[in-house]
Formats: C-alpha cells, structure tokens, sequence
C-alpha cells in the first residue's frame, strides 16, 4: 500500500452516499424528513455499513443530475444504485457484483396504438424520460441518432406529459414508474410488454474520494457478495414496497 493510499485509509472512518430521489421502491426522499432517503438500496447501504463497521450517511443532495455532478466531483462517495455506462466509469468506479437487477419499460396511454417490438418502432413518436437518465450505453447512443426524446427534470413531469398526450411514450424502469403512477393517481398508462433494456444496479464510488482504494473496493465487494448470498435485496424490496404503499394510502 502506498503512503498516500494509507493515509487516505486512516481518513476513512466515514463515507457519504446519496442516489436517484425519485426511484422508489429502490429509493425516495422520507416525507418526515426530507433530507433523508429511504427505500430498498437505503437497507443496502445500511447492511453494507454494518459490514464493513463504517458509518455511511445517505442523504438527498438533489436531483439525480445533481447527484452524479457531486460524486464526479468527489463531494460524495457513493452512488447508491446507478447503471454502467462508459462515460460514467470514467469519473466512478463500479463495485461487483451487481446488487439488483431491473427492467427499463416503454409507458404508453391506455388507447395509445404503438406497436412496439424493437427500438426502431419508436422512431416515429415522441418520447420523454428524466434528465441524465440512462439505459444502457446501447440504448442510450441508438437513442441519441435515431429517436426524439425530450429531456424532463422529473419522473412526475414525464407521466404527466404522457398521461395528458403531450408525449407519445415514456421511457422509465417499471418499478418507479408504477410506484409514482400510484402516487400521483395516474390511471391511464400502459406498459408495453417489451422491454427497452434489462439493466444492472450498482453501488459506486467517486474516483476523487479518498476513500477510493483497493482495499476499500475489496470490503465493499465483499459487502456485496454476502448481500447476494443472503438475498437480502428480495427482502429489502418487499419492505420497501409496503413501506411505499403506506406512505401513498
């Protein structure tokens, strides 16, 4: 180990974590306290402390855009919950495994009639998702030639564009997408049975933190390892699910 990696680990008695505030079940802002995130990856980063015996504080620093400018600039340590993509890896590292797997889906209107069996297919319509979202680096790049999505500050804006036509399609993970949905009484929106992408969850870390070491990266994929093992996620979904479900009642 070098001197500067020891030193940065003598300072690592702490790390801070923040992620998307909009992707419930996996995370959302805690109504009693808004500056607090709860949800499934929350138990995450909480078992991943109790782990690795180091306090991680999770807190909303804004919205996603937000967040991975503060982590790319090392003011935040982790991303609790972020898809790979090449761009992304050039200012975070990925810790494996994957913690969580998920499904990105195409929402229309009920009495919307897209046929939709590949991408392609959506090159007529107008499309909408949240600002620096992504869906895998494929997508993403196939999206940016050939597609017309507009960029929107929050999932609650997209499915409202949808739901009153002002868009075609939204293009959103499902989970999130029928969580909000429910929140926000939307009742006229259909998922189409073919998937954009089925895409990984990550936990990462800023490449300026200082606790950014292999030793570090070693615990916390350790951290992971057992997480899968134990197949803590199913549960920590389930209750995040409940928890969601009380809190929009």
């Amino acid at each position: 180990m070098t001197l500067s990696a020891a030193f940065a680990d003598e300072r690592c008695t702490r790390l801070t974590a923040s992620g998307n505030p909009e992707y419930p079940p996996y995370l959302w802002r805690d109504p009693n306290d808004p500056q607090r995130l709860i949800g499934a990856n929350a138990q995450m980063i909480g078992f991943v402390a109790n782990e690795l015996g180091i306090e991680i504080e999770l807190y909303y620093s804004g919205p996603w855009g937000r967040v991975q400018e503060e982590v790319s600039a090392g003011r935040i340590d982790l991303i609790a919950g972020a898809f790979y993509t090449s761009e992304r890896s050039g200012w975070m590292d990925y810790i494996y495994p994957e913690f969580q797997g998920t499904r990105t889906a195409v929402w229309t209107r009920e009495d919307a009639d897209i046929d939709y069996q590949e991408w392609i297919d959506l090159k007529p319509y107008l499309g909408v998702t949240v600002i620096n979202n992504s869906f895998g680096q494929e997508f993403d790049t196939f999206a940016r030639e050939e597609l017309n999505i507009m960029e929107v500050g929050s999932l609650s804006q997209a499915l409202k564009l949808v739901a009153e036509s002002r868009a075609d399609y939204l293009i959103y993970e499902d989970n999130p997408g029928k969580a909000y949905a429910e929140q926000l009484n939307i009742n006229n929106l259909k998922l189409l049975p073919v998937a954009i992408t089925s895409q990984n969850l990550y936990l990462t870390i800023s490449r300026l933190s200082l606790c950014n070491t292999d030793e570090m990266k070693e615990r916390l994929s350790l951290a992971l390892l057992k997480l899968e093992k134990d197949d803590l996620m199913s549960f920590f979904l389930e209750r995040a699910h409940a928890q969601w479900r009380v809190q929009t009642q």
